[in-house]
């Protein structure tokens, strides 16, 4: 599967083309601007794009009305199609957002129930009760997801609903040609539906990717081979920065140990979960840091760990951006132009040695050296051997161990180092270190 050895970038469209929060029913090409991105993405080394919700929708693109119709906010099919053909000349491939566990309450089948009611043909596409009344005062009761009765939960167990899911599965591809799917709020979805929709997708392209959103729980339960080819580690995800605002490595390289490593019973050894320090759901990852000294460090830990990274648009260069409470507005900005910066170059280089490496994109993961501050792991493959070396410390620390013999190429500097069983860790060092 090509994903497996992907680099991703992640673009929500919506704030990242500037359009208003809420649909004004204006059509505006905004989703052209992609087209002025794709040679920095290719420049960066990205081979891959997620964009979150494009179609047609009430406010936040998670609110489908129309799965056929892009955003007017956006522009239109045409324009769309523009773009995804400018990204594989670039040699982006494309995912797009696959929220199909809700749709909006302007949703075209759900208008026709809160015209018709008992009437509606389309009645059963929803979980409704009669009996009852919304908070909209529809006259019905129905099921929001998780509470949120703007966003109208599908019957995923009515055959009508889950065709037509799949026919705009096969529009997408022929319309637009897509690459794959991130499957929105894949814990809430069906299995059943994930099974179908996982074979029906690989006969449509037979290297479809399917990558679900999941927060907790065990992975393997949705990513194996019937259902979903990978998905979110929100466990490495929060490991990552808490272990450098703790101070403490350990509890990052107890996830991956408990995930990836050599031990009989770790969990996801052999595939390929979707790694990311920030997303358009999290504070930016320069701003949950206490310590920015700290930011180049985490994009060490994940273009070296196993999975698949995905990199949020401009953090590549430390944009700042918080959760608020009640809405993720700070979280999807509007950027004009790339603003690439020592970071950016720093992201660039370690895109290109995991592109490169078979190690990285597919090897074994052992902890080699750990303490509070230090952090050594060794990926390895038949083809190679690496180690990743990252100090949080403020101060320079020499690392002794068995493992640390002989001629070492340290990539990220390109310099060559003769190990007779320690390595000198510089304060606020990341080292890529091939034996």
């Amino acid at each position: 599967m090509w994903a497996y050895n992907s680099i991703f970038y992640q673009i929500y469209p919506i704030g990242f083309c500037g359009a208003p929060v809420h649909n004004d029913g204006e059509c505006v090409p905004r989703i052209r601007k992609i087209m002025e991105w794709s040679e920095y993405l290719e420049k960066l080394g990205v081979d891959s794009i997620l964009l979150n919700p494009i179609f047609e929708s009430d406010n936040h693109g998670y609110d489908t009305r129309d799965f056929k119709i892009i955003d007017c906010r956006l522009g239109t099919n045409e324009d769309f199609a523009d773009v995804c053909q400018d990204l594989h000349n670039h040699n982006v491939k494309i995912v797009l957002d696959g929220v199909f566990n809700h749709v909006g309450r302007g949703f075209w089948a759900f208008k026709d129930v809160c015209e018709k009611k008992w009437d509606s043909p389309y009645k059963d596409w929803f979980h409704i009760n009669f009996d009852g009344n919304s908070c909209y005062n529809d006259g019905f009761w129905y099921e929001g997801w998780e509470g949120h009765f703007e966003l109208v939960k599908l019957n995923l167990q009515n055959p009508a609903v889950t065709d037509y899911l799949l026919e705009c599965v096969k529009f997408w591809v022929d319309t637009f040609d897509i690459d794959g799917l991130r499957l929105d709020v894949a814990y809430c979805l069906d299995p059943d539906f994930m099974r179908r929709l996982r074979s029906y997708a690989q006969e449509l392209k037979e290297d479809f990717v399917l990558i679900g959103e999941v927060l907790f729980g065990d992975y393997n339960r949705i990513v194996n081979d019937e259902m979903l080819h990978s998905c979110t580690n929100y466990e490495c995800y929060k490991g990552i920065y808490s272990s450098f605002n703790s101070m403490n490595m350990f509890e990052i390289a107890h996830s991956l140990q408990r995930q990836y490593g050599p031990e009989q019973w770790c969990l996801y050894r052999g595939k390929h979960l979707m790694t990311f320090v920030d997303n358009h759901d999290v504070t930016r990852i320069a701003s949950i840091l206490t310590n920015k000294n700290h930011l180049p460090l985490t994009y060490g830990i994940l273009l070296g760990m196993p999975g698949i990274p995905c990199i949020y648009y401009g953090s590549e260069w430390g944009t700042l951006g918080e959760k608020a409470p009640d809405n993720d507005y700070a979280l999807r900005p509007c950027f004009e132009q790339p603003s690439p910066n020592e970071l950016t170059e720093l992201i660039h280089k370690l895109i290109r040695i995991r592109q490169q490496s078979d190690a990285l994109c597919s090897g074994s993961y052992r902890n080699v050296v750990l303490t509070n501050h230090q952090l050594i792991f060794e990926r390895a493959s038949e083809k190679e051997r690496m180690l990743v070396a990252i100090n949080a410390s403020d101060t320079d620390y020499t690392a002794y161990h068995g493992d640390l013999q002989g001629n070492a190429r340290e990539l990220i500097n390109e310099k060559i180092l003769s190990l007779d069983g320690k390595l000198e860790m510089p304060a606020y060092s990341i080292q890529y270190l091939v034996f």
